[in-house]
């Protein structure tokens, strides 16, 4: 054998091995690019917490995105092309000109394979652990290339903003909020989440984008204390009531001046009757004045995750709702709140009207007015809207732009509503059913 052979054989076996180092470079940037991209931060700050350094660095690398996707395309890029480069000219100095073809095909299921598909899924698998092992080359490389990509992401953003595409370089992709609704509705359709506990966590998500007024009690429907009432009359209203909590006023309903807690009244009143033994002809020198605790105002637009950290604050659970003008809207309790999170909380007092409405034969739900568009929505997992109302009453006022007489049917939003009954201008039933 000749030397021009010789040497030729030795150059081919070092290009062949050349390609092959391309090669496996070319999988580290790429499953580095998916396993940085796809690790949960919430994953890796638990992991650096623990003291792992690795998922430390890989939360550093990963706070400028575009910075590291921007190193590890470059990198990718270059070890990609400069394989395909050798790879040509191995085939072309063998085959002659019908070599580049077969370079193509040869190199492209290559890097597919091994370059792309391969890395890419184990990356996908194992996203955390990956992200923690390659998080220090790539730390390594992402300085190296950072000067060039400075350079590319300013040219980038200069077309971009050209042809009209707005740029925020501390935006994210999606807000963490959004994440976790997108991925709990996404395990609800893939089965792996409960609707209940997809529920719970949107609820109290949901806290600061509401407000008091979408969840208190309406004033028409609070109970109320007559201060000019007998001790007897007042005993009585407190016993029958389902409340232990209850507003009291003066002359009229809008002046509130307290608020009773039944078991201060009852140990006032067994305290001045003297005991079991004593003279119940002493209540009538009663002042529930004297037992009445000051009343807790809340504005109507106040966020309900604010408000359940001043009712914690405060350590009471009792509130009354007025409006700007300072006038009585409602009252809004700390287990209102709650419900929001954990759903409906009924107790042994509460009437049976209040339990989840269940639908007839004919898949119609009978409704009461006052119910509140997401209660049910929760309940049977629709998607009414309630941007313009809270109730579903209020629902189809606005949408019929008038109050609706008795008997009449609208349908919107793909559902139909028929009236049901009526006091006064206020829906108090509907029947509804999806079409």
């Amino acid at each position: 054998m000749d030397t021009s052979s010789t040497v030729l054989d030795s150059a081919f076996w070092i290009t062949c091995g050349a390609i092959v180092v391309l090669l496996v470079v070319s999988a580290f940037f790429s499953g580095s690019e998916t396993a940085l991209t796809a690790a949960s931060r919430s994953k890796l700050r638990n992991q650096a917490d623990k003291g792992s350094r690795g998922a430390q660095r890989a939360l550093k690398i990963t706070e400028d995105n575009e910075r590291l996707i921007g190193s590890v395309l470059l990198g990718n890029n270059l070890v990609n092309i400069l394989a395909a480069s050798l790879a040509t000219a191995l085939f072309t100095r063998t085959l002659g000109e019908s070599g580049v073809a077969l370079a193509t095909l040869v190199m492209t299921l290559l890097v597919l394979v091994f370059a792309e598909v391969l890395p890419k899924t184990y990356a996908i698998i194992n996203a955390e652990a990956a992200a923690a092992a390659v998080s220090r080359p790539i730390s390594v490389t992402v300085t190296v290339f950072s000067p060039m990509v400075s350079a590319v992401r300013a040219v980038v953003r200069g077309l971009l903003h050209l042809i009209g595409v707005p740029i925020d370089p501390d935006g994210q992709m999606l807000a963490v909020r959004e994440e976790i609704a997108g991925a709990m509705q996404l395990g609800l359709s893939e089965g792996t989440v409960e609707r209940e506990d997809r529920d719970r966590i949107l609820g109290a998500l949901d806290l600061g984008d509401r407000t008091v007024e979408e969840i208190m009690l309406h004033r028409s429907k609070i109970e109320m204390i007559d201060v000019s009432d007998e001790p007897d009359d007042i005993l009585k209203q407190c016993l029958d009531s389902a409340h232990t909590r209850l507003p009291m006023f003066k002359d009229e309903p809008e002046n509130i001046i307290g608020v009773v807690h039944a078991k201060d009244l009852l140990r006032a009143m067994y305290k001045l009757i003297g005991g079991p033994d004593g003279d119940a002809s002493a209540l009538g020198r009663f002042k529930i004045t004297d037992v009445a605790i000051p009343p807790y105002f809340v504005p109507e637009t106040t966020a309900l995750d604010d408000q359940m950290r001043q009712f914690l604050r405060m350590r009471t659970h009792f509130a009354l709702v007025v409006d700007e003008y300072g006038s009585l809207q409602g009252l809004i309790t700390l287990e209102d709140i709650l419900e929001e999170i954990v759903g409906e909380i009924v107790d042994e007092f509460d009437p049976d009207d209040e339990a989840r409405p269940m639908p007839s034969e004919d898949g119609q739900f009978l409704v009461d007015g006052a119910m509140t568009i997401r209660d049910l929505n929760r309940s049977n997992d629709w998607s009414l809207p309630d941007e313009e109302a809270n109730t579903v009453a209020g629902l189809v006022i606005h949408e019929a732009q008038m109050i609706p007489e008795v008997g009449q049917v609208f349908s919107f939003h793909n559902f139909r509503f028929e009236v049901v009954t009526r006091e006064g201008n206020r829906i108090t039933a509907l029947r509804i059913r999806a079409l």
